[in-house]
């Protein structure tokens, strides 16, 4: 059998649905929902009740929730095979190219460099010391990681057969394997190819989304501005933390380097409209 719609909610400033083909029920709905919004209470820096805006204007050292430790070690392995352009560090720099807690959507004309994590941060378990004030930004991973821990809430309470999609990021646990457009990022009426989606996840990400005049939120941390040569991306792994990071990683890295620390299936489509994809990629790539 295949799930059939069962709840739809927004949480972290996107729209979710987790498909069932049984019924979640209240008690279980609240539980996601309470999941998801201790996420975003830690990780947001568009709220100034979260972690992250208590990190944003004061150092020293902050105590982690529970489920930082697989975020910030996801974070270091894309950072080393990024040399640097993967960070969690990038905050500050999407605030200044106009990607504020107000949406401005207008640069500052003021960017600064990111700082290197050597230099800013250091975190031993669950606690994160920091030289001075860092905005921290998990969007490369973070939704992908949610996903992750909503399914971990929904297996916890015996649901086996789902499918959640947080605005593209997909997760997939039993039933028949879902067939997935992948979207033109310069056409949405259009596809470039299409993914079978058996157990596991798929996570896109693409200029287009989250863009404004003259700028995206995909920043280079070495450059400190967005990025040109790549434009899209789409990536299948087992959980979606990993495929979320991978998908903003091949925006910036070389994916042998990167194959050489996870195991993964890609596609991406470069500044020009080729597209490049792995050998064992499930699915058809249109020409």
């Amino acid at each position: 059998m295949t799930p059939t719609p069962s709840l739809s909610f927004d949480a972290i400033g996107t729209r979710w649905q987790i498909d069932s083909i049984d019924p979640l029920g209240a008690p279980l709905e609240s539980a996601v929902r309470a999941r998801t919004d201790a996420f975003d209470r830690a990780w947001s820096r568009f709220r100034d009740d979260s972690l992250v805006h208590r990190i944003s204007v004061s150092s020293g050292s902050f105590e982690l929730p529970a489920d930082a430790p697989a975020l910030l070690e996801l974070y270091r392995t894309l950072y080393e095979c990024t040399d640097g352009a993967v960070t969690p560090l990038v905050g500050r720099a999407l605030e200044q190219w106009g990607y504020d807690s107000a949406y401005s959507l207008r640069p500052s004309g003021d960017i600064t460099p990111v700082p290197r994590w050597e230099d800013a941060i250091s975190w031993d378990g669950l606690s994160l010391h920091t030289v001075h004030p860092v905005v921290l930004d998990v969007g490369a991973a973070g939704k992908g990681y949610l996903v992750d821990l909503v399914a971990f809430v929904l297996v916890g309470a015996g649901v086996t057969a789902f499918t959640i999609d947080a605005s593209g990021d997909l997760l997939h646990r039993g039933g028949r394997p879902l067939r997935v457009a992948l979207e033109h990022p310069l056409d949405p009426s259009k596809a470039v190819g299409v993914a079978l989606l058996g157990d596991g996840a798929l996570c896109a990400s693409a200029s287009n989304r989250r863009a404004w005049p003259g700028a995206h939120h995909l920043i280079d941390a070495l450059t400190g501005a967005p990025t040109r040569r790549v434009i899209a991306t789409w990536v299948t792994a087992s959980s979606c933390l990993v495929a979320d990071g991978l998908a903003t990683a091949l925006f910036f890295g070389e994916p042998e380097r990167l194959a050489r620390e996870f195991d993964f299936e890609w596609v991406r489509m470069l500044q020009g409209g080729s597209l490049e994809h792995s050998s064992g990629f499930d699915g058809e790539i249109f020409a």
